[in-house]
């Protein structure tokens, strides 16, 4: 375990849990590199969809709603419909792009 043996030994642990919560579990190291590959995709991309709620919650675009244990519900904020398309629009422009919804 040479390469990264801290790296190596997280994996390692990652895949022998998965494992043993499913014990009946079997597959290719394709197969389990791509359910890594996803759950790691899925961690990150819920993280940053969390941050970019907070962002667009502190700035009045989305109101936040807590709903109990289901956690909260974002819902759009009509007093703000204009700015948030003024600033899509901008934000469009800035990166290039032309497209609208």
């Amino acid at each position: 375990m040479k390469h990264g043996t801290h790296t190596i030994l997280s994996v390692a642990m990652e895949v022998l849990s998965y494992f043993m919560r499913n014990p009946q579990a079997a597959d290719n190291l394709e197969g389990i590199t791509r359910w890594r590959l996803q759950d790691e995709l899925l961690r990150r991309k819920v993280e940053e969809t969390r941050q970019a709620l907070a962002w667009l919650v502190e700035r009045g675009f989305l109101s936040e709603n807590a709903l109990g244990r289901a956690g909260p519900i974002f819902t759009l904020n009509p007093a703000k419909i204009g700015e948030a398309r003024e600033f899509l629009s901008s934000e469009d422009t800035a990166a290039g792009g032309s497209e609208k919804e």
